[in-house]
């Protein structure tokens, strides 16, 4: 409460200063390129100032600028204006800086509004700098229609961030044209990435088909990120920023712009750490950006550029382990003394000596390193390539048992299906770690329990080249070419290692080498191997080398005709993606390599534009995917521990269409899209817990779905210093086919049969013939009834209004309200419904609808003889909880009371920082 009233005063304070400080000119125009078409994300800028604006999605921009101060106005690509500021410039056109080359890999990722037919929405610098505050990057998205960003479990970097009810893995990520999602899985984790919010010219949003050509293209849509380079200003910043629970960050950008040498350098670092919202979730987080240019001459340029963050957070456990509503009202209100019961966390607590454990400890770090270079081959003509490494050194904390005398895994789950777990719980509801200390410190056979370590690291290099042809007709027609390649490889290495063995002497990792077959690792012949005595560093329960190779080839025609009335694109790409194993824990040398699996896969798809007037035009494109499946739970269907590869794995398949119309004035832009998107074979994994309490995965196959809605933006200018900006989308999203598929347990290991409930095992003990345990010849099989079923994990229903003021000199204030409605619960199959192998799902609960208030604003001011810009954030000002994610089991329909894995968005939070710019 002190920091909110010490971020109220600053802001009134700023108020009182600036109404002392008349005289400045309201300014307004629209940045437009040489053939009168919008420029998105131009710099506009007061020349010894720090202040600056980023032109939206319709070229437009308005700022302050002191009297008598000119505007400079760039972007990369074009040559830079200088022009007196007015309070309505009109239309700013910049002509094409013949030295200043274009990087076709980097603009070919990038849609231009009223010419790329695709529904499109762009966030720039000046809105992340005074959104953001301290959130993940993804959550400045939020405003954005069919964008759904959540912070899940509530730890840093762990937003995900929904598209069109796509999940996270679903949506393409680009950084300068560069893919960034996992090889193995397509997931993002946004901690790597928190430091690019400081040099970052814009994202952008495309819905749908997208406009990015690359060989292995997205399902929902794409996030493009754009940093700057060689197009930096001179200058730099220095911050500090502090917030909520301990919130602490600052850091330095420094740039030297372009010099006269044609070298151009950028660099910042920055740390941000906290104690967390969520109750012990603390963060430390560095990150850094590095670039370097040359402009060798005319014809050549060059950048290097590398980024990335190194951080360790605690995290509240998985949605597996969420408690259910009336378990944060019972035992949230108990144990939260006062506090929010939504902040509480299972598995937080202590050891026997009073020092702090957790078992949800993650750390990464995964720098990626680009170099780029683009080749003018002449007027018409020019080759852009980029080649790129990352590599990754990743891990997350997992507790493990030896599956002896009763001893299990999921014992150290904080909590199970909703129900809070007792039997490591002390009376003030921390997790007990002593009792497992004293458990191990015990037993004669070594610790009962064990912590390991999920060791994730990989390295990945890729090259994406793109030649680019301009054939200008005399009629004034163009016709661009683009045609390129796209070529990855992957390699992950994956490996679980004691970290902790809590005052035992030992451990027997039982409960994964009883499952591990002779026949592939002849150590397993040894009845002893089973109860090898293990230490610290030693490999438990996972070893393995996973690797991904794809090479494809894009091409991409684009037709302007009738002064630029009419654009049509017609874009298609062809690559082939090859996955292959190298189990280390459960096969021996022998048998440790497995076979390739290859999967050959395609893209067409085209679309059209007509601008029917300088204000009104439509679009529509249609297209067709076909995509490799996954890694993990497609190619291979126990991909953790076992080689064999899944012999039903086809590709995804994607129908889409889309039609939108748009509407441009100076005071006023609308867009309106209508979609339809029909994926077919879908890979997908769903979990489920027996009644035995261990839990199991099921990969089904076969699975198909309906996306289908309509989306509205509308951004309003009605004066300069008023800004008002509103959405609106509506999907119908849901599964249209049964699917059916094999069981794994929590190992990775198939399941061989399911009785009355309970995991029996790919072998369980002969009562007649103990020494001869029963084998299983078949795995474990189950139909899921889901068809009709709604899609989970996404609101269908989205709405927001922002408002934007500049009332006077330097200062600007604004709010957003979201809301969000028709989220549904998703499902787990629960361990009682699955012994008949048929599943019937039935509906899922209607999560109540969830809205929050944001507030922001910036002022500017001189320091020494310096520009300075204090920034305020509160989030969720009427601190009003919703519930974000959702489970429920297939036994009934679901509803409030049977619902589980609950998590809630975070109450009121807030953040101050202020940058000091020279």
């Amino acid at each position: 409460m002190k920091r909110l009233i010490l971020l109220a005063s600053i802001v009134w304070l700023a108020c009182v200063a600036a109404m002392a400080a008349p005289g400045d000119i309201k300014c307004s125009g629209v940045v437009v390129d040489d053939q009168g078409e919008p420029i998105i994300g131009a710099t506009v800028s007061v020349p010894g100032t720090s202040i600056a604006a980023a032109t939206d999605i319709d070229g437009r921009f308005s700022l302050e600028v002191p009297k008598g101060k000119n505007i400079h106005i760039s972007y990369i690509g074009y040559k830079s204006r200088d022009l007196k500021a007015a309070p309505s410039m009109g239309d700013i056109a910049l002509d094409v800086e013949a030295q200043m080359l274009k990087d076709v890999v980097i603009e070919q990722s990038a849609a231009k509004t009223r010419l790329t037919p695709v529904a499109v929405s762009t966030v720039g610098a000046q809105t992340i700098d005074l959104k953001l505050g301290n959130q993940d990057l993804p959550e400045v998205l939020k405003t954005t229609p069919g964008v759904w960003t959540t912070k899940q479990g509530g730890g840093f970097g762990d937003a995900k961030t929904n598209v069109r009810g796509f999940k996270s893995e679903n949506v393409a990520v680009m950084i300068n044209g560069i893919p960034v999602n996992d090889m193995e899985w397509g997931g993002v984790y946004w901690s790597n990435f928190a430091g690019l919010s400081d040099v970052t010219s814009n994202i952008q949003v495309q819905r749908g088909l997208g406009a990015t050509i690359v060989s292995s293209p997205s399902v929902g849509g794409t996030i493009n990120i754009t940093t700057r380079t060689i197009d930096s200003e001179k200058g730099g910043s220095v911050w500090y920023g502090m917030g909520n629970d301990g919130l602490n960050t600052y850091g330095v950008k420094v740039s030297t712009g372009l010099m006269k040498n044609g070298w151009a350098m950028t660099f910042l670092g920055s740390r941000k750490w906290g104690d967390g919202y969520v109750q012990y979730t603390p963060y430390n987080n560095y990150n850094y950006f590095f670039n370097l240019s040359k402009r060798i001459n005319e014809n050549h340029q060059i950048s290097l550029t590398a980024f990335g963050g190194q951080q360790n957070h605690i995290r509240r456990p998985n949605q597996r382990s969420g408690l259910s509503v009336m378990g944060y009202q019972t035992y949230g209100k108990e144990y939260m003394d006062g506090d929010c019961m939504y902040k509480y966390n299972p598995t937080y607590g202590y050891d026997k000596y009073g020092h702090v454990k957790t078992q949800n400890k993650n750390y990464s770090h995964k720098p990626i390193i680009q170099l780029n270079h683009i080749w003018k081959i002449d007027d018409t003509s020019s080759l852009s390539s980029a080649l790129y490494a990352s590599f990754c050194d990743a891990g997350g904390y997992s507790g493990q048992a030896t599956g002896l005398n009763g001893y299990s895994y999921s014992d150290w789950y904080g909590a199970t299906d909703g129900v809070l777990s007792t039997r490591f719980r002390r009376p003030d509801g921390t997790f007990d770690y002593g009792a497992i200390q004293e458990i191990n410190e015990n037993s004669t056979e070594g610790s009962m329990y064990a912590m390991s370590v999920g060791v994730n690291q990989h390295q990945w290099y890729g090259l994406v080249s793109s030649y680019k042809k301009e054939f200008d007709f005399q009629n004034g027609d163009v016709l661009n070419i683009i045609g390129g390649i796209d070529m990855r490889y992957y390699r992950g290495t994956h490996y679980n290692k004691l970290v902790d063995l809590y005052n035992g002497e030992y451990f027997m990792d039982y409960s994964s080498r009883r499952g591990v077959s002779a026949e592939l690792n002849a150590a397993a012949a040894d009845p002893s191997w089973q109860y090898e005595h293990l230490g610290v560093g030693d490999i438990v329960y996972k070893n393995y080398r996973g690797y991904t190779a794809q090479e494809g080839i894009y091409a991409q025609g684009e037709y302007t005709m009738m002064d630029n009335k009419f654009n049509f694109v017609l874009a298609g790409s062809v690559n082939n993606t090859s996955y292959w194993r190298h189990e280390l824990f459960y096969a021996d040398k022998a048998h440790r390599d497995s076979e390739t699996v290859n999967f050959w896969a395609g893209t067409i798809k085209g679309g059209a534009n007509w601008n029917i007037d300088k204000r009104n035009n439509v679009f529509f494109n249609a297209g067709y995917i076909s995509r490799a499946p996954f890694f993990q739970g497609g190619a291979f269907l126990s991909y953790s521990t076992s080689n064999a590869t899944n012999k039903n794995a086809v590709n995804e398949k994607v129908v889409s269409f889309e039609a939108g119309y748009g509407y441009q004035s100076r005071e006023l832009a609308v867009t309106f899209n209508a979609y339809y998107t029909k994926w077919i074979d879908k890979t997908m994994a769903r979990g489920g817990t027996m009644d035995d309490g261990n839990r199991y995965t099921i990969n089904l196959e076969g699975v198909n779905a309906r996306h289908m809605g309509v989306e509205l933006n509308v951004n309003w200018i009605p004066v300069q210093w008023l800004n008002v900006e509103g959405m609106l989308s509506l999907g119908n999203w849901e599964w249209c086919s049964n699917a059916s598929g094999y069981f794994f347990n929590n190992y990775g290991q198939p399941l061989g049969e399911i009785k009355n409930g309970y995991v029996v095992g790919v072998e369980y003990p002969n009562p007649s013939n103990p020494a001869k345990p029963i084998k299983y010849t078949t795995q474990a099989k189950a139909t899921v009834n889901q068809k009709g079923v709604k899609v989970a994990d996404s609101p269908q229903t989205q709405g927001s209004v922002s408002v934007s003021f500049l009332p006077f000199k330097g200062f600007r204030i604004g709010a957003d309200w979201v809301a969000e409605a028709r989220t549904y619960s998703d499902f787990s199959l629960s361990g009682s419904t699955l012994s008949n192998g048929t599943v019937n799902v039935g509906d899922p609960w209607q999560i109540p609808w969830g809205q929050q208030f944001d507030l922001f604003a910036s002022y500017s001011f001189k320091i020494a003889g310096v520009r300075a810009r204090l920034y305020g954030n509160v989030y969720n000002v009427f601190n009003n909880y919703y519930i974000t994610d959702a489970m429920t089991n297939t036994t009934s329909n679901g509803t409030w009371e049977n619902a589980y894995g609950v998590f809630y968005s975070f109450g009121r939070t807030y953040s101050i920082r202020m940058r000091i710019n020279f």
